[in-house]
């Protein structure tokens, strides 16, 4: 699955009328198939925005019913005007950048599970990235290993709006007694799930 936004900002910076605006005079031209380009793909976006929070059912069968045309005019538009582009056009290089992957943009289609972008993954990640030269040295391999599992579970329970501290805690307090075939009930979303049924009984 490949990230839309980063798609979309190929052909963003050709058609940002505002950011042209301050380069005065020696500005490129806002290209309009960059403008149109951006439309179809906002088109896909606002579709995506009425998604959120739905089961990956729900998405899917909205996917389906909507996205597949909204895609599909998207990509028959790009393809029939990249033909009348030479290779080297800005815009040329942003469609051609889609049309090349156009499988890899397209299986959020056939997956509920699946989104538009990689935003929530990149926003769980700023932080290692923001604080990266202060553990640049990990110690060891192992050490780097064990690091990059512990921020992939830290930034797990984050993204399932669980706080990573209370959850630690209780998983390690618990996991040396829980029999094996209880251990998904420590998968943050379950965890969260099952506290939340122990709350309201």
């Amino acid at each position: 699955m490949l990230c839309w936004a980063h798609a979309r900002r190929g052909f963003f910076k050709l058609a940002d009328i505002a950011a042209n605006t301050r380069r005065g005079k020696d500005a490129p031209p806002i290209s309009p198939l960059a403008l149109e380009a951006v439309r179809r793909i906002d088109a896909v976006f606002d579709l995506e925005r009425a998604l959120n929070g739905k089961s990956p059912t729900e998405r899917l069968a909205a996917r389906q019913e909507h996205g597949i045309a909204l895609v599909a005019a998207l990509e028959d538009w790009m393809r029939t005007e990249r033909a009348r582009l030479s290779r080297n056009a800005p815009v040329a290089k942003a469609m051609d950048y889609m049309l090349t992957r156009w499988d890899g943009f397209t299986k959020f289609l056939s997956d509920g599970r699946l989104c538009l972008t990689n935003n929530a993954a990149e926003r769980g990640l700023r932080g290692i990235a923001l604080g990266r030269k202060a553990w640049l040295f990990c110690g060891s391999d192992r050490g780097g290993q064990r690091a990059a599992i512990m921020y992939g579970l830290i930034t797990t329970a984050k993204l399932n709006d669980v706080d990573p501290q209370a959850w630690l805690a209780d998983v390690l307090a618990r996991i040396a007694d829980l029999p094996q075939t209880r251990l998904p009930e420590l998968l943050p979303w379950n965890w969260k799930a099952i506290r939340e049924q122990m709350k309201a009984a």
